[in-house]
């Protein structure tokens, strides 16, 4: 394969970083810090990352927005051999459910061909929506939300009360709420993790028709590279938060009123993701460890394929760095 685009073997490199982060933070789930959590995680990713065979520039790095340790944007890493990659990394996706002991604390990463990733630059939000297959050419941020709840309802022969949209627990969300709930349809609210949310909303047998939101751009770009591998969709409008930042991001480039798709925040169509559990959560089970060993269950997608794993993976305990 060419020496400028990533190969196969890259997807199972990816997810023995994401689990070496996973352990690593499992050792803070419910002590309440969350800063300690991250701090594992990104340090166990960080020693993991450095063996991968790849010349990687972190893209997109989790964690500037609220000061948390990480791997920060251009940030050079894996062995320095080819393939030229971007990345984007979230070591910790939900730091405060991991604290607290609650539910889709996951470790992700992902990865495409060097130049193909979105950068957002100095916008930290983005109002997204995202759902499966099926319903992928109905989604719109443009249009009413209730709207796009009927076309979805008829798409898949159901009352509009039968739906079921997954949203972050914000007060910037109380008027889509309450309109959602007007329309008929049911909400579950999530305090934190919206890669999780994402996941939920395309991935079969978890009740959840779609998520909407505005949620960290780090997690839109992350979202986009799983979903480019099961056929669903995610689009996403930037969202600053004052006039400064609004003008910041014109001026790096972007159009804060462009929609953009899941090929956008993701361009090719060769990129890969990997993710693992900390907590148990809807789709992935946490880190479970035992007097002889330590088990985890990862996700492990590439978009060329199609190709979804689901990989469990259990180590002797005597042999893993805690």
């Amino acid at each position: 394969m060419s020496e400028n685009h990533p190969d196969r073997n890259l997807a199972l490199e990816l997810v023995r970083v994401t689990e070496a982060a996973a352990v690593a933070a499992s050792r803070w789930v419910g002590r309440g810090d969350k800063n300690a959590a991250d701090g594992a995680a990104v340090d166990a990713m960080r020693r993991m990352i450095a063996t991968v065979q790849m010349d990687g520039i972190v893209v997109i790095g989790e964690g500037e927005k609220d000061e948390a340790p990480m791997l920060f944007n251009g940030e050079r890493i894996g062995d320095g051999s080819p393939t030229a990659v971007d990345i984007a990394v979230d070591p910790l996706e939900g730091t405060t459910l991991t604290a607290k002991g609650q539910p889709n604390a996951l470790c992700v990463i992902a990865l495409s061909e060097r130049g193909t990733m979105f950068d957002p630059g100095p916008c930290v939000y983005m109002e997204k929506m995202a759902g499966s297959a099926d319903i992928a050419d109905l989604l719109s941020l443009e249009e009413p939300v209730e709207h796009v709840l009927d076309r979805v309802a008829r798409r898949r022969r159901v009352d509009v009360n039968d739906l079921m949209v997954v949203i972050l627990d914000r007060p910037r969300h109380a008027e889509q709420i309450a309109r959602i709930r007007a329309h008929g349809a049911r909400i579950r609210l999530i305090t934190d993790g919206d890669v999780a949310g994402a996941l939920m909303a395309v991935w079969p047998d978890t009740g959840i028709d779609l998520l909407w939101g505005i949620g960290g751009t780090p997690e839109g770009v992350l979202a986009a590279a799983a979903i480019k591998a099961t056929g669903g969709q995610i689009i996403g409008r930037m969202t600053p938060r004052d006039d400064d930042e609004r003008a910041r991001t014109i001026a790096f480039g972007i159009d804060p009123e462009r929609i953009l798709t899941a090929n956008d925040l993701v361009r090719g169509n060769n990129c890969f993701f990997a993710a693992t559990g900390v907590t148990d959560g809807d789709i992935l089970r946490g880190v479970r460890v035992t007097a002889d060993s330590i088990t985890t269950q990862s996700l492990v997608m590439r978009s060329l394929s199609g190709t979804v794993r689901v990989v469990e993976g259990r180590q002797r305990r005597s042999t893993t760095r805690l």
